[in-house]
């Protein structure tokens, strides 16, 4: 019997399997062991690929980093392109929220990400940023994006607004408000997105600065 075309393991194909992995089961489901059963290998043939749990998830980072579009970082228009990138980078995110929490507080190593931590400060930078505004920008950009991406302001509220209204008027009125702005109640979290986004922008300078 001849060899395989390709191989049966690779680091990508089992990052994949992680993140599949998360998605349908949550954090507290990625084990190797657990991944080597969806892959139909013995639990030693993983560690041929990935060292650790660790190494996984750096594997697990690097495809997701794939998945954000960086080119609006080049847009002239740098409001328009810092927003956009903003708004690619919680869209890959929402899609990939269970993985949140096992990496919003992991050192940054992937080549990926540091590259678009790297063109994200040049940006601001170049939208007038002091090095240390762009740093403080670009935190507070990731703390908008992944809070915004791992949680959800409108499923906590499960009733209708009028059963909240006996013991708490004001978030009732403010429910009922919501729901008459485009998207309603289920287009909350976008907006709430969205108006953070304002404020941050809102916050870089007005011009950049002028070149010799």
């Amino acid at each position: 019997m001849g060899r395989p075309s390709r191989a049966l393991l690779s680091r990508e194909i089992i990052a994949r399997a992680a993140l599949e992995l998360l998605r349908e089961e949550g954090p507290e489901a990625l084990r190797m062991r657990a991944l080597a059963d969806r892959l139909g290998v013995r639990g030693a043939s993983l560690y041929h690929h990935v060292a650790s749990k660790e190494d996984l998830l750096d594997a697990a980072s690097e495809l997701i980093n794939e998945e954000i579009d960086l080119a609006p970082l080049d847009d002239p228009d740098w409001r328009a392109g810092i927003a956009a990138y903003a708004r690619g980078y919680r869209r890959v995110y929402v899609r990939h929220w269970n993985v949140i929490p096992l990496v919003a507080r992991r050192r940054v190593e992937a080549d990926r990400a540091l590259r678009g931590y790297d063109r994200l400060l040049a940006a601001l930078v170049r939208a007038g940023c002091t090095p240390g505004e762009a740093a403080e920008t670009a935190a507070a950009l990731d703390n908008l994006v992944l809070g915004s991406a791992l949680e959800t302001f409108t499923a906590g509220f499960t009733r209708s607004p009028g059963a909240y209204r006996p013991d708490y008027p004001g978030l009732a009125g403010a429910l009922d408000a919501a729901a008459t702005e485009p998207g309603g109640l289920a287009g909350l979290d976008d907006r709430g997105f969205e108006r953070g986004l304002s404020a941050l922008l809102s916050a870089l300078p007005p011009h950049p600065p002028r070149t010799a």
